[in-house]
């Protein structure tokens, strides 16, 4: 009966994200409400779109872990509200103290809710590759929250992690053990993944996308991703997961839209590239099979042209 209800609830949540609604929670800050998707592992589902002044940002998924003997909420949110809202929905659902906060990569919507979480003297963990991210792009993360939803990005300043690590990081609380991972080069510099063994779970951050295209920034090696992938990202061989962007869903989802579409662009990027295209064509090879992700128009042509410009060295 319960895989009959979780595979029901993985076919049905795809209809339930569109970058056409502009706010599913009217009553917060947070995009959504949290909704617990295996027993004690909650989130607050995202906009599958870019950040605007009515999602106020929360373009993201806000995750958190009630243990029995604390919280650990993972990402810190796009700002100091977001942040706020977020604890206010974790006191309604139990008295236990946020203990830890992970910041998933070093990105606006990951980390400038880190002003809130220490102000309240919660621990804020990240790999030491999203500190320095934070540390060379934080302010201009800020300016353009503040560009985009203005008064909404009150309160909010770029605080630092307060713990930072290399490899591994391993938290035992209550029936949980929570592992933090930064598995290899994949999406952004820092980008961890949070795996919990015992429910075959993962809470991927940006290694893993669906329901809108990911983007490929000028530092997305989508080779390297494509290695991290393959070597370390299929060996969990989870059951569950909680992608960065779009709502909980499985390995099949994730593996088809995010490793299927690096690969099926870089192969017609490199069909490009054999028959002597330049760079003003590739940002129109075909990629209609992935036109009914949300964020296509904004990102389809901008992934094209980075991924020529990989390739063409390559």
């Amino acid at each position: 009966m319960r895989s009959l209800f979780i595979a029901a609830l993985f076919a049905a949540t795809p209809a339930l994200a569109s970058e056409d609604i502009a706010d599913q929670y009217p009553g917060s800050l947070l995009y959504s409400k949290p909704v617990e998707f295996i027993p004690g592992i909650w989130s607050a589902i995202g906009a599958t779109a870019p950040p605007t002044y009515e999602n106020a940002g929360h373009n993201n998924n806000l995750s958190f872990i009630v243990t029995g003997e604390g919280v650990v909420v993972i990402n810190g949110g796009a700002s100091y509200g977001l942040a706020k809202a977020l604890h206010d929905e974790i006191k309604v659902i139990t008295d236990q103290p946020v203990t830890h906060v992970f910041n998933e990569n070093g990105q606006g919507h990951a980390m400038l809710g880190n002003s809130y979480w220490v102000e309240q003297g919660v621990p804020v963990i990240a790999h030491e590759d999203a500190l320095h991210e934070i540390e060379r792009y934080g302010g201009s993360s800020l300016e353009a929250a503040r560009r985009v939803t203005k008064e909404r990005a009150e309160g909010t300043e770029v605080v630092m992690p307060t713990e930072t690590f290399a490899g591994d990081y391993l938290l035992e609380m209550g029936a949980y053990r929570i592992e933090a991972r930064h598995l290899g080069p994949a999406h952004s510099p820092g980008d961890i993944v949070i795996w919990l063994p015992e429910q075959s779970l993962v809470i991927s951050g940006d290694m893993a996308f669906h329901e809108r295209m990911l983007p490929i920034f000028p530092e997305t090696i989508t080779r390297d991703w494509l290695d991290t992938w393959d070597a370390e990202f299929e060996a969990l061989n989870a059951t569950y997961v909680i992608p960065g962007h779009g709502h909980p869903t499985n390995m099949d989802q994730v593996r088809r839209y995010t490793k299927g579409y690096l690969e099926y662009l870089r192969a017609r990027i490199a069909e490009h590239l054999d028959a002597g295209g330049d760079l003003a064509d590739a940002y129109y090879v075909d990629q209609s099979p992935y036109a009914h992700l949300d964020t296509f128009e904004e990102l389809a042509t901008k992934n094209a042209g980075r991924v020529y410009e990989q390739m063409e060295w390559e």
